[in-house]
């Protein structure tokens, strides 16, 4: 996975990149490992180069709730890259992963010789500020039946005609995505695959019916 298929550089100029590419570093993590930890300091930004992450809070019971699954040509940490703060949420692999490392002094000699990239960085930023206030506003006002239906259509692609939900979840990770318990996830589940909205089969959920119903 090149650089520039990471959303942050995709309008940089080959010059650009070519700054990006010397500064940045490499780093590999076996699955199941911790990148990050919620409220450590941190300066970097990852960019996935292979693998795939899990983006999560918890709390002092050992409760947690997953904010999104990343793969190739995601990122995350950004904030800290920006500000040096603590980390918002913690990382962890789901499978073997390889990430390109920007650390904030990295960033700031990339910006001191193009100054262009500190624009686009700044565009991005945004853009996910307005994509989390939007989330937060629509789970605001769902009930739990709602946010079930919302996540599955939001992990769901096209594969081989179907629509397919992309991440193979458990019914706890998925209740730890909308901020539910498993149980009621179950029934929820249950209840879309009686109507005919979804299939579900080892943990590949199938999205029949866009249409969901409204609620149980």
């Amino acid at each position: 996975m090149a650089i520039k298929a990471v959303p942050f550089f995709t309008q940089l100029s080959d010059r650009e990149l070519d700054v990006i590419r010397a500064v940045a570093s490499e780093k590999t993590y076996q699955k199941n490992a911790v990148v990050l930890t919620e409220g450590e300091m941190g300066d970097s930004l990852y960019m996935i180069q292979s693998g795939k992450v899990k983006v999560f809070i918890g709390d002092e019971e050992g409760r947690e709730i997953i904010l999104k699954i990343l793969g190739p040509g995601a990122f995350f940490g950004e904030m800290s890259m920006m500000d040096k703060q603590p980390r918002s949420a913690s990382v962890t692999t789901i499978e073997a992963s390889t990430f390109q490392v920007l650390s904030h002094a990295a960033f700031e000699k990339c910006v001191e010789q193009e100054p262009r990239i500190a624009n686009m960085v700044m565009q991005i930023l945004a853009q996910r500020v307005r994509e989390a206030d939007r989330k937060i506003g629509t789970l605001a006002l769902m009930d739990v039946y709602g946010r079930v239906a919302s996540t599955l259509l939001e992990l769901a692609v096209h594969t081989n005609g179907k629509l397919v939900v992309g991440e193979k979840l458990s019914q706890q990770e998925l209740a730890n995505m909308v901020g539910a318990s498993r149980e009621m996830v179950n029934r929820i589940l249950k209840d879309l695959t009686d109507r005919g909205c979804i299939s579900i089969e080892s943990k590949s959920i199938t999205i029949i019916n866009r249409e969901f119903p409204p609620s149980l």
